[in-house]
C-alpha cells in the first residue's frame, strides 16, 4: 500500500481499461467464423469480405457477442420496430388487432364480417378438437399393436423356454 492516497495514484486492483487491453480478449475468432469466411471466399467473396469486416467492427466498437447473436438482436429490434409501427401502414394483422376488427363504416358489413368470423373460430375449435380426438385414436391403435406385439413375444418366449413335455428325459 502506499503512502500517497492522491487522485493519480494507480489502483494495482482494478482492470485496465478497454482501450488498453492488448490479448485478444472476447474477440477471438471462433472455429464456426473463421470456416465461414473461408467458405465466404471459397464459394462467394463479398461473404468471406463481411465476415472479416464484422469482425473489425466487433473490435472497434467493443461488441463483445458473436455473429449469430448480433444478428438475432438486430432482427429482434427490427420486427419490434416493425410492430409498433405497422398501425401507421395499414396492413397486416395490425388492422385486427385489439378488441376486435375495425368499423368499415358500414354496420351491415360489420355484423356480417363479425358473424362470419365468429362462424369460422367455432368450426377452428372443431377441427382443433377433431385432430386431437384424432391423435389419441392413433396413441390407442399404437398402444395395442405394441401390447399385441408385446404379447406375441412373451408367448414365443414362454413356449422357447418350457421343454417339451413328450421328450423323454435321462
Amino acid at each position: 500500500m502506499s503512502a500517497y492516497s492522491g487522485p493519480y495514484q494507480q489502483s494495482y486492483d482494478q482492470e485496465p481499461p478497454r482501450h488498453h487491453r492488448h490479448g485478444c480478449g472476447s474477440f477471438r475468432w471462433r472455429p464456426i467464423e473463421i470456416v465461414a469466411m473461408i467458405l465466404g471466399f471459397v464459394f462467394f467473396w463479398p461473404v468471406g469480405l463481411a465476415i472479416v469486416l464484422w469482425k473489425v467492427w466487433q473490435r472497434k466498437h467493443d461488441y463483445e457477442g458473436d455473429l449469430s447473436t448480433f444478428i438475432q438482436e438486430k432482427w429482434q429490434a427490427k420486427r419490434e420496430w416493425a410492430m409498433a409501427h405497422k398501425a401507421e401502414w395499414g396492413c397486416g394483422a395490425s388492422r385486427f388487432s385489439g378488441f376486435g376488427p375495425r368499423s368499415s363504416g358500414n354496420a351491415a358489413f360489420d355484423e356480417w364480417r363479425g358473424a362470419e368470423l365468429a362462424r369460422l373460430e367455432e368450426e377452428r375449435q372443431k377441427l382443433v378438437a377433431a385432430e386431437r380426438e384424432f391423435g389419441d385414436f392413433m396413441e390407442n391403435l399404437r398402444r395395442a399393436k405394441d401390447r399385441e406385439e408385446f404379447d406375441r413375444f412373451m408367448n414365443a418366449r414362454r413356449n422357447w423356454q418350457q421343454p417339451p413335455s413328450d421328450a423323454p428325459t435321462a
